[in-house]
């Protein structure tokens, strides 16, 4: 056992020599760290107070921790964090003293996650960080979290979404994936359907306010509003994602078969959500009041991604490849219209078609 500092907490545990796993006596993941970041700055740019917090799967305890030590006075009326461990609660107990944090508005569990959450009473804000697939606490968490609640869910099984085994994506998120550079946009609003299926079972329409893909990991916030309409609104946003192979054209439909203008078959994926990713106004906010420098580069690029809240992107690389191009990011972002995008250093966004894509890369070779 050693002791591990993250934020402004510290804690006693063992950092595993190779990968972190779930046999680990006390699960400590740094990777995660960056996760653990970005959840505490987006609750305290949201505008929830006195929040009844869930996490449960809290494996070291070190998000809740955070939370209690980092979050805007009055943001929290009570945290109950849960573990399944045999001693998760004598070693959360003993991290509280080591932070010096009282234990009033702390309560801690030693369940099963979908157990613990049947037997409450609600959150206002639910963590969902597994190992693998958020799938098996999706029901169970929907059930129980509030109106205008936040719903923060992590998915660690990107082979699954991305399509390396379209199978299990089929099995698991009732959809088909596309292995391009693509993937990971896909994979993301794959997730992100499969949530919302869930949700609407409880007549409540899970919003996305921040998505996003990192390393290994896809993440979402989810805001809850109660109602059959929106319900119904949301579903609507349920759509293919229709893809050309030849000339690199993609579009969103109802259908999942069509041919595109230059003659070719375009290839699907989905059904997935075709809706925004992101809260532009608490992206922008977020961006503003960060107090992590290492979250400040990925902020920015989310913040000019939200601008432009598109589905799909193009990547340079490939354009250069089918089109024996060599472009400048910076000529094309501006002569396209077009911001950059997480899911790829070398991506970017713009309503504008392919079409008039090459067109312009045709001008500058010209």
């Amino acid at each position: 056992m050693s002791l591990i500092v993250e934020g402004s907490v510290k804690i006693e545990g063992t950092i595993s020599d190779g990968d972190v796993n779930r046999k680990m006596e006390v699960f400590y993941n740094p990777i995660m760290d960056s996760n653990r970041n970005i959840s505490i700055l987006l609750l305290n740019c949201v505008a929830n107070k006195k929040m009844r917090v869930a996490d449960i799967l809290a494996g070291s305890g070190i998000r809740s921790l955070r939370f209690l030590k980092e979050l805007k006075k009055g943001k929290i009326e009570e945290v109950c964090v849960n573990d399944l461990k045999p001693n998760f609660e004598n070693t959360f107990l003993d991290n509280l003293r080591l932070n010096k944090l009282s234990d009033k508005m702390v309560k801690i569990f030693n369940q099963d996650a979908t157990i613990f959450l049947f037997n409450s009473q609600g959150f206002d804000y639910i963590e969902v960080d597994p190992f693998g697939s958020p799938n098996p606490f999706l029901s169970a968490a929907i059930a129980k979290i509030s109106r205008e609640g936040i719903l923060a869910i992590t998915a660690t099984d990107t082979a699954a979404l991305t399509g390396t085994y379209p199978r299990v994506t089929q099995r698991k998120y009732w959809a088909k994936s596309m292995r391009n550079y693509l993937m990971h946009e896909i994979g993301l609003r794959i997730l992100i359907r499969k949530v919302q299926l869930q949700g609407v079972q409880f007549d409540k329409a899970l919003v996305p306010i921040l998505s996003y893909h990192k390393e290994h990991y896809f993440r979402i916030y989810f805001k809850c509003i109660k109602g059959k309409e929106k319900c119904d609104q949301l579903l609507r946003e349920h759509q293919y994602f229709l893809f050309c192979n030849k000339c690199l054209n993609f579009k969103t439909s109802c259908f999942n078969e069509s041919k595109c203008a230059c003659g070719a078959e375009f290839e699907y994926a989905g059904p997935l959500w075709i809706g925004k990713l992101f809260n532009a106004k608490l992206i922008a906010k977020m961006a503003k009041e960060n107090k992590f420098i290492e979250e400040q580069k990925f902020l920015d690029i989310l913040k000019e991604e939200s601008t432009r809240d598109l589905v799909g992107f193009y990547d340079l690389h490939v354009l250069a490849k089918k089109f024996k191009q060599d472009p400048q990011k910076k000529e094309v972002l501006a002569n396209l219209g077009a911001v950059s995008t997480h899911f790829s250093p070398t991506g970017f966004k713009t309503e504008k078609e392919i079409k008039e894509i090459v067109s312009m890369l045709s001008k500058k070779k010209e």
